[in-house]
């Protein structure tokens, strides 16, 4: 598929706390569109994204830029997996192909929270997309995401060809002695990667799980989150494993089955939950599930 023109979407929103919960300001321009948001007992903004085109094609761009405002809470999702069109050798204009890209800006003020937890990204055979997501937060902000990507419609017999996906994290957090980088995450898998016993080892869906916590997280606590996380992935196919950052975790699944690293993630994401006396997370409404994750 290609466009004369590629479509540049945006989306910039703010969240602010109110006595009701917390509640957003702002919109998108075409092909990204809100839905209707809702309202978790925690008070939080449940929020999904649609991508009206149906999917990326080279040059494609969206741009989305997120602000929360202090003691504020949301949780970003998205309506459907995002697919991405293969472009090497599909246009006579751009031979080699043209990169379809996606940056996500987050900046959290003090007592923030957010939670990024987009569905599966898809990549066609000979897709080129780079996405960017960059966060700031004070020192008791949190912030989780769960990220999962297919490498080639596997159910057709189908890998990433010709294709690339690049992916780049920066984690930053403001302390009273400046900036302090919490993590710097920067990855690029094609074909050889996504063969070479030293990458994926020709494992079609990977995925990474990041929680930043709001507060500095002792020894014993850090080892029973890391020793549940490990414990639940009973039951599930795939390589996974989970470690700690300087405050916080990080967690990486490669596999076959983007079930399996939704339902892993789903059950860390709820242990953060529980660390912090939060209610438990529920599903979002949006998500093809079939199954609960969360259920015992």
């Amino acid at each position: 598929m290609h466009r004369l023109d590629p479509w540049h979407g945006t989306c910039d929103l703010t969240f602010h706390s109110a006595s009701i919960g917390s509640q957003h300001q702002g919109g998108c321009t075409a092909p990204l569109k809100l839905m209707r948001a809702a309202r978790d007992e925690n008070g939080r903004c449940e929020l999904p994204l649609l991508h009206t085109a149906g999917g990326l094609v080279g040059g494609d761009q969206l741009s989305i830029n997120l602000t929360l405002r202090r003691n504020s809470r949301c949780l970003i999702t998205s309506v459907a997996a995002q697919k991405v069109y293969g472009s090497v050798g599909r246009s006579h204009i751009h031979p080699q192909g043209a990169w379809a890209n996606q940056k996500v800006k987050a900046n959290l003020e003090a007592g923030s929270d957010l939670e990024w937890l987009p569905q599966e990204l898809v990549l066609y055979a000979d897709a080129l997309f780079e996405q960017n997501l960059s966060v700031t937060l004070p020192l008791d902000g949190s912030f989780l995401s769960a990220e999962i990507v297919r490498f080639g419609r596997t159910a057709a017999n189908e890998t990433l060809g010709k294709g690339c996906w690049r992916s780049a994290i920066q984690l930053q957090r403001q302390t009273t002695e400046g900036m302090r980088w919490e993590l710097i995450d920067r990855l690029e898998i094609s074909d050889e990667a996504l063969k070479g016993a030293h990458g994926l080892n020709q494992q079609p869906v990977f995925g990474t799980l990041i929680w930043a916590a709001p507060f500095a997280l002792q020894t014993e606590c850090l080892n029973t989150l890391i020793a549940q996380a490990q414990s639940d992935r009973n039951g599930l196919t795939g390589e996974m494993h989970c470690g700690a950052l300087r405050q916080g975790l990080i967690a990486r699944y490669s596999g076959c089955s983007s079930r399996d690293a939704r339902f892993w993630f789903s059950r860390i994401w709820a242990k953060t939950r529980q660390v912090r006396d939060l209610a438990p997370p529920k599903i979002p409404r949006v998500w093809p599930l079939q199954e609960d994750p969360l259920r015992a």
